[in-house]
Order: C-alpha cells, then structure tokens, then sequence
C-alpha cells in the first residue's frame, strides 16, 4: 500500500527446503539451484532450476492457504486449461494432490510458463508500461471469462486473501457486510472500535444505489480478479501469453472482473494524496475495447460495470484487513489496508477527480 521496500513478512525459501519439497513432486526432477525470489508480500516464492526444467515454487503459510484450498484454485486452472487459456501447469505431488502441507507451510509447485515476465518486479497499482499492453490484456481478460463458462463450482469457503462476492449483489449490502466481518473473527475485533457500519453505509448510499438488481441479471462466473500487468506473461508481439495466479479467483460474474482489471490498472493508487492526476481513463478504455473485440459490451453492462467500479475492490480490502489483523497480528497494516484501501479508494471515486474518471470512461464506452 506504499512505495517504501518493507522486509519481507515470509522468509524467502532456502535451498535445502526447496529440496525436500521438491522431492514430494515426482515430476519435478533434481534441484539445481534456486535463481530468482519474488518480492510479492504475502507468500513466499522462488524459480527453481531442477532437471527437468524450471519451475515456480510458492510456500503460503498454513493460516492463508490449506491443500484444500489451493485445491480450488487449481481446479479452475485447469478448466482453462482445458478450454485452450495458457495457464502454467500445476505439478502434482506424490499422492496426486496438487499441493503438500510441510509444518507451517502449504506448498504449490508450477512449470514456468510461456512468455515474458515484463512486470514482475512492478508492484500492483501500477500501469501497464505500453498502451498496446492495456488493449491486450482486455482481449485475454474477454478470452479466459469466455473460458470460464462451464466451471460450476461454488463459491470459495471463507479463508484470508479472496476477491468474494458477498456484499454489493445483496438488496441490503449492510447487512451483508456485517455477516462478512462476523464469518471473520479477527476482522469483527478490528473493526469493534471504529464506526465501520456508518462509512459503509455512506459509501453504499453514495454508490451501490439500484446495483443489485443489475448484478442479479448477470451470470455467476468464476473469475480471475487479480488482473494486473505483472499476473501476465507477454509475447514479443505485446500479446499475452500465459494468465497466472489463481489466487484471488471465485465466483463473481464477468463484470466484476473486468471492472476489478480498471481499478488494478488504471488508477495509480500508490500516488493518492500526493498526485491529483492518478487516473488514466484512456488505458482503461484501452482495456475495455480489447475485452469488446472478443466479447462485446451492451449499455447496461458498460453501466453496470462502471456501478461497481468505485467498490469492487471492498470484499478483497477487507479480507486483507482481517489478514493483517489476525494471520499478522499487524494493527498498523491493518489499519492502513482500512483506512487506505477499503475505505480510501472508494472515497476517491466520489471526488471530482474520480467522478471525472467514470464520466470519460462512461461517455468513451459507450461512444
């Protein structure tokens, strides 16, 4: 949520534990030596050089990520795998499971995919660095929602670090976001002493007015959100190649996903409250009419997607609170994913700035 390098929470991941691991996926040949450690802060991961190739290995402490839950990720992996979307392969362990629970730790092992890792040292909230990129990455955003049809399975259970879906379909999201924070105990104990109900009920009001009945008519659908830059891996045409991190994926609809790949992309969040100029309203056209090219938008969907926009990013703020709050232990983080995050950016849609966004987005959509 800032610019300043943090030390990292999880420590990076060392050769001889690398190797054990390693040992458990048949597949994954001999370790020969680990060559790069991802800054990303809430697990642990390292490209290991083995072999039979190279391959990501990724450890989530245990409070984050079960087997089971990885589980649910690697299965819509593989669905879009299946309908023809370049994911990169899951390996699989020992007792055919798609992840192994080591102590403290829940270990997933990938075979590094196809295409150019342009980002992987930009953090999120940041833009895409040609607008070529923004373009294509609405056509792959379009392609893998059209891929995800088919994919039937329910929601995701409750566990820290997920884009849900809870809050903004329900007629009263009040009361939906106060069944969210009691299904989390350490978010409840957070938010005891704060007046959340009164912010919320603010933003609702301000916002979210009608939109529940327009994301009723739209078809539930597994759905990346994450959809940022450095979660794609790039031809040398400025395509995408390969989608990565499943992650935050569960079951929203398809405009949820394209309206959270705007807020991750188009807004450089990192300068509110230094900069007045953070939106970037031509790249998030740019997005929308590569998406279009591949599935067409109609006016209400265009209008629907821009009533979400200014808190699509609700239930995964919270869920990062109620991270920092319990899994951390950490007040200050978590205050700051409170007050910056879940509340800050839906504050910045209602100011002129923001409203001046969803005017240009809104008029070029549409025209």
């Amino acid at each position: 949520m800032g610019t300043e390098l943090e030390t990292p929470v999880w420590p990076a991941i060392e050769d001889d534990e690398a190797e054990a691991v390693l040992a458990r996926f048949p597949a994954a040949g001999r370790i020969e030596g680990l060559r790069w450690h991802s800054p990303r802060p809430f697990s642990a991961a390292t490209l290991v050089d083995t072999t039979r190739g190279s391959f990501l290995l990724k450890r989530h402490d245990r409070h984050v990520r079960s087997v089971s839950g990885l589980a649910q990720e690697h299965a819509f992996a593989a669905h879009l795998a299946a309908a023809g979307v370049s994911v990169p392969e899951v390996m699989l362990a020992e007792d055919g499971a798609t992840a192994i629970a080591v102590g403290e730790g829940t270990y997933e092992l990938h075979r590094r995919a196809a295409g150019a890792d342009l980002y992987r040292d930009r953090p999120s909230w940041t833009p895409f660095l040609l607008p070529g990129h923004a373009h294509a990455a609405g056509v792959a955003l379009a392609r893998l929602n059209q891929a995800s049809h088919g994919f039937d399975a329910p929601a995701r259970t409750v566990q820290p670090l997920v884009a849900s879906f809870t809050i903004l379909p329900a007629t009263d999201p009040l009361a939906a976001a106060e069944a969210y924070v009691a299904a989390r105990p350490a978010l409840a104990a957070f938010l005891a002493d704060r007046p959340w109900r009164r912010q919320l009920a603010s933003l609702f009001a301000a916002s979210v007015s009608g939109l529940a009945p327009r994301l009723a008519a739209h078809r539930p659908l597994w759905t990346h959100n994450d959809w940022h830059p450095s979660n794609l891996l790039w031809a040398p045409d400025g395509t995408v190649e390969t989608v990565f991190d499943f992650g935050l994926a569960d079951r929203t609809c398809a405009v949820h996903d394209l309206a959270t790949a705007i807020e991750r992309t188009a807004i450089a969040w990192l300068e509110l409250g230094k900069n007045a100029a953070i939106a970037d309203p031509e790249a998030a056209l740019s997005l929308i009419a590569g998406y279009a090219t591949i599935r067409p938008l109609d006016p209400a969907e265009i209008e629907t997607m821009l009533r979400l926009l200014p808190l699509v990013h609700l239930e995964f703020a919270l869920s990062e609170v109620a991270y920092f709050a319990g899994v951390l232990g950490d007040h200050v983080a978590a205050t700051q994913a409170w007050d910056q995050y879940a509340i800050g950016h839906a504050e910045w849609f209602l100011s002129a700035s923001g409203q001046d966004f969803l005017a240009r987005i809104a008029l070029g959509a549409r025209g």
